[in-house]
């Protein structure tokens, strides 16, 4: 069996499970945030009682992240039902956004907090929590009335995907990262390549990447259709993991017979650095093909693209020079913006880089302008801006305004455009 068959086995009591079946799977964690977890928790109580409690209080996790630094009242309404419901249930994972405990975006504090370990099933009502498999769980997205049928029972019924693998060989180019290899996976097998497809990652590219690195490639399998993307876990991952949790768990890994419905073979030291341009993830092209592209505004952030390693990468790119258009960057979580002031480059941390660099104040860690948000939202497009972003998708509308044009970039590519106004691919700085 591959190794998401393999988890979901375990979690079913199966010892066997094959592509097509349909198993009941126990969950090791849920997640929820402010968007979905209002209508989750209504959806538990309308089926389960409102005197009912969760199946298990040490496996839900509650982490506002989305509409938070705003004055919108539906927002705020928001995150008070999610404190309502955490005081009601007992709820010790509550990541309160008025308090010190909050975090930041979800994808990225979930592994940081301890609560993503090898083995593990993970289930979260955001499409992007497929980011975990990068730790060997199975981690996937599920919609509201799947989650409150969790919360209620703690299983959930899953249709086992097949496996399509990718191997990633070769040595990865000094102006190429992460998100270049994604997105050239996913404008080779488009936006529905891979739907309800498990994509494992592979190869000794894969084996160099560093953690963070690799969350930003499962974190865009879903940008394929996949159900879930998961990379097999190594002296890498049990580092990170045990360093931030003391709960025991099980790596597995695909067997060496293990059948896969496809696989892709790339040699990353062949590949250029690549654009999405608007508005799918899969409208690849080649960043320097791009040149004649002016931009109005530069987006570092996300869950793909705010982690700390993406901004030492902007930081080697800005470090000395001026930014030449409005440049917005946006941690993903509080221990990512303590980074900004620890991590030095030549001397200067990476925020004094940046401040020099010109670009805008930085904003506190949230999702921010990567969903859009209220009309307060830092960073959100407002009118016909061309946006080259960090972020994951460039649908229409997906940063505020229907009419902004965005181009999705690795961290290298989006700071070399900041720099000269126009898509730059990084080799030209």
């Amino acid at each position: 069996m591959t190794i998401t068959e393999k988890i979901l086995a375990r979690e079913s009591g199966a010892k066997i499970v094959s592509p097509g079946d349909n198993i009941w799977v126990n969950a090791g964690m849920l997640l929820t945030h402010d968007v979905c977890g209002p209508g989750t928790i209504g959806i538990f109580h309308r089926e389960f009682g409102k005197d009912a409690k969760v199946f298990d209080r040490e496996k839900i996790v509650i982490l506002p992240d989305h509409y938070i630094f705003t004055a919108d009242e539906k927002a705020h309404r928001n995150v008070d039902t999610l404190r309502a419901f955490v005081k009601e249930q007992g709820l010790p994972y509550f990541y309160d956004p008025g308090t010190a405990s909050y975090c930041g975006v979800c994808h990225v504090a979930m592994p940081e907090l301890g609560h993503v370990r090898p083995g593990e099933t993970i289930f979260g009502t955001d499409s992007h929590t497929c980011t975990h498999g990068a730790l060997g769980a199975f981690s996937t997205g599920i919609g509201n009335t799947d989650a409150g049928f969790i919360m209620g029972t703690g299983k959930l019924l899953i249709k086992v995907p097949p496996t399509l693998r990718f191997v990633l060989d070769g040595e990865l180019p000094p102006y190429l990262s992460a998100k270049d290899l994604i997105l050239h996976i996913i404008g080779d097998i488009g936006v529905d390549g891979a739907t309800y497809c498990a994509m494992e990652f592979t190869g000794s590219a894969i084996d160099a990447l560093s953690i963070e690195e690799r969350f930003t490639i499962c974190n865009m399998a879903v940008e394929a259709g996949a159900k879930n993307g998961i990379i097999a876990p190594d002296l890498k991952t049990l580092a990170y993991v045990k360093s931030r949790t003391q709960k025991p768990f099980e790596p597995l890994y695909s067997d060496p017979d293990a059948k896969f419905a496809a696989e892709r073979r790339y040699d990353v030291s062949k590949l250029e650095p690549v654009v999405a341009k608007p508005h799918l993830p899969d409208n690849k092209a080649l960043a320097r093909a791009c040149r004649d592209v002016r931009i109005d505004q530069v987006y570092i952030g996300s869950c793909t693209g705010g982690k700390l390693e993406d901004f030492v990468m902007a930081a080697k790119i800005m470090k000395g020079r001026k930014v030449a258009v409005r440049t917005l960057l946006v941690p993903a979580t509080r221990q990512v913006e303590k980074g900004l002031d620890e991590t030095k480059i030549g001397g200067q941390s990476l925020r004094q880089i940046f401040e020099a660099a010109g670009v805008e104040p930085i904003a506190p860690p949230s999702c921010a302008a990567c969903l859009g948000g209220p009309v307060d939202t830092f960073g959100r497009t407002k009118g016909n801006e061309v946006v080259v972003s960090t972020t994951n998708r460039n649908f229409i509308g997906r940063m505020g305004s229907k009419e902004s044009q965005i181009y999705l970039a690795s961290p290298y590519t989006a700071a070399a455009s900041a720099l000269t106004g126009h898509i730059t691919d990084p080799r030209d700085i």
